[in-house]
């Protein structure tokens, strides 16, 4: 058996995107568009993402890079008001070792004609197999492909 071991951090990530706060919104909660910017991309194929967006609702992706690990997000909605907030419960397994558990808040507030984003995490990286570090910046990936997406939107 390897050794067990838990790591506790919270990081948080400000954003602003050239996009309206409802149009921001949507990314998240409009499952074609949240796929294609949350689990989409060159070299990754996808298995199963289904997605019930509302507090309570699960959300679950199975995916894998190459011909890497099988990965799996499990997430269930807490909390989500319109426009404004989401706050989710997630967990990530890779290759079978679950990695980490966390909880993620995603705020959304006018910046002028755009969105400021906050997005906060405080997550138990588990037995060594992740860090805050590298989950932190996987999270600065993901809304910079958040970003690639509100553009090919606006520009349709």
């Amino acid at each position: 058996m390897t050794e067990r071991s838990v790591t506790h951090a919270t990081f948080a990530i400000e954003r602003t995107y050239d996009a309206s706060p409802e149009k921001v919104f949507a990314a998240f909660a409009d499952p074609t568009a949240k796929r294609r910017w949350f689990v989409e991309g060159e070299g990754w194929h996808i298995d199963k993402f289904e997605m019930d967006f509302r507090p309570g609702g699960i959300e679950t992706s199975v995916f894998r890079f190459g011909d890497g690990p099988t990965g799996r997000n499990d997430t269930v909605y807490q909390d989500i008001v319109e426009n404004r907030r989401i706050i989710a419960a997630y967990t990530m397994i890779i290759g079978g070792n679950r990695i980490s558990a966390s909880l993620a808040t995603t705020e959304f507030e006018p910046a002028g004609a755009g969105t400021r984003l906050i997005y906060t995490e405080q997550g138990a990286f588990l037995d060594g197999h992740d860090n805050p570090a590298q989950r932190e910046s996987g999270c600065r990936e993901l809304l910079e492909a958040l970003a690639k997406q509100l553009q090919r939107s606006a520009a349709a």
